[in-house]
């Protein structure tokens, strides 16, 4: 298993679901810090930092749309999208921000 595939970002069917999910309006969630958040991000994404996310659920719940979580690599945003969908919250793991941004 390449890495890329590790982390969810290697199949057209993560591209499908990407486009799905931003059809449905979903809200972008970007968890690297706000610095990085401020170098660049996807338009109209918002920040929570992935070691913040935890203690945001219900205001993620408050969104009542499914979450595309992104970062600079994948992998903070795929640890995002483990804690929300353990939460009940329906997400994805969108991985680089510039990849959710191809599609905005």
């Amino acid at each position: 298993m390449g890495l890329f595939n590790f982390f969810g970002l290697g199949a057209n069917k993560d591209t499908e679901k990407i486009n799905e999910y931003l059809q449905n309006k979903a809200v972008v969630i970007d968890v690297r810090t706000p610095a990085e958040f401020a170098d660049g991000h996807v338009e109209g994404s918002v920040n929570i930092p992935l070691d913040t996310i935890a203690n945001k659920i219900e205001e993620v719940k408050n969104y009542k749309k499914q979450i595309i979580t992104c970062c600079r690599s994948g992998a903070r945003s795929g640890n995002a999208a483990n804690i929300l969908n353990n939460s009940g919250i329906d997400s994805i793991n969108g991985g680089p921000w510039q990849n959710v941004a191809k599609y905005v």
